[in-house]
């Protein structure tokens, strides 16, 4: 079991000696999110930095930072001495059309587009993938270690507390069948007390007793209960990625108890089943970040 928090680092060195570095992190989220952050000039490189994350992460939003130690280094501005004559050239024109001076200075001209341009080294994508495939890798590897030891956290949390939701359906099962026996004294002593007493083996408390026993009757939803806690187990186990099985099961778990709780009209019961549901509650909440 993997969680979906997690971080990861990796660096790599290219053969020119630029030094890429590469950061992933991730947070939950019901489907794979991935946004990757790189230099503009090694755009063409998202789709498989994509792929790679894609192949070992289910789900999550997992967030990839990628930068080199050589930031863009800005080389000595040079003239584009063609595009300024254009425009003194242009000018002069307009000047001469218009009947006033061509008093153009440098200053002027240097600050008109594309005259004093200033190069950026831009990187070779395809030289520098080795490099950043191999940071990226490193990266993930520590990432998805961070994230099996959290998923080692949460299934340990997770087994405490199905334990505890275990000891609760029991303790429902032993009390359930005293439930109508419960009843029948209730109404043996309601009717007592409205002065209409009946004899226990009267055909009308009998049938009373009898439609009471049908309603409250819970051995179904103990059963699935039951069989809902074996396979929440058998998920625990497993090798791939469960949450969104873990989500659906405790959507089910809580569909059972909250049936037995407005089935039996027992305060006890009832007490068991709000324990029961408390510790689901907290078991939804860590299954939120299982992959």
């Amino acid at each position: 079991m993997k969680s979906m928090t997690g971080f990861g680092r990796g660096e790599s060195r290219q053969t020119d000696g630029t030094t890429w570095v590469v950061e992933c992190s991730s947070v939950n989220r019901k489907q794979l999110e991935v946004s990757v952050n790189l230099p503009r000039d090694l755009s063409d490189l998202e789709t498989q930095v994509r792929s790679q994350v894609a192949g070992l992460c289910s789900r999550g939003r997992v967030n990839v930072h990628i930068r080199s130690d050589a930031a863009e280094v800005v080389k000595q501005p040079r003239v584009d001495e063609v595009v300024a004559a254009q425009y003194v050239q242009t000018l002069k024109d307009l000047a001469g059309k218009l009947g006033i001076s061509p008093e153009i200075s440098l200053g002027e001209i240097a600050r008109l587009p594309g005259v004093l341009v200033g190069e950026s080294a831009e990187a070779d994508a395809e030289a520098a993938w080795p490099a950043i495939h191999e940071a990226l890798t490193a990266a993930l590897e520590q990432l998805c270690a961070m994230r099996g030891t959290e998923g080692d956290h949460l299934k340990d949390e997770m087994k405490t507390r199905l334990g505890c939701i275990e000891a609760h359906a029991s303790a429902i099962a032993e009390k359930a069948p005293n439930v109508p026996e419960h009843q029948r004294q209730v109404l043996r002593q309601r009717l007592e007390q409205a002065g209409l007493p009946l004899p226990l083996d009267d055909e009308r408390l009998l049938k009373e007793i009898a439609l009471f026993a049908d309603r409250t009757d819970i051995s179904e939803e103990l059963s699935r209960a039951a069989s809902h806690l074996n396979q929440f187990r058998t998920y625990l186990a497993s090798p791939e990625p469960v949450g969104r099985s873990l989500d659906f099961l405790v959507q089910e778990f809580f569909r059972e108890f909250n049936t037995m709780g407005s089935k039996c009209n027992n305060a006890e019961i009832a007490h068991a089943v709000v324990s029961a549901k408390t510790e689901l509650e907290k078991i939804r909440e860590q299954v939120q970040n299982v992959e």
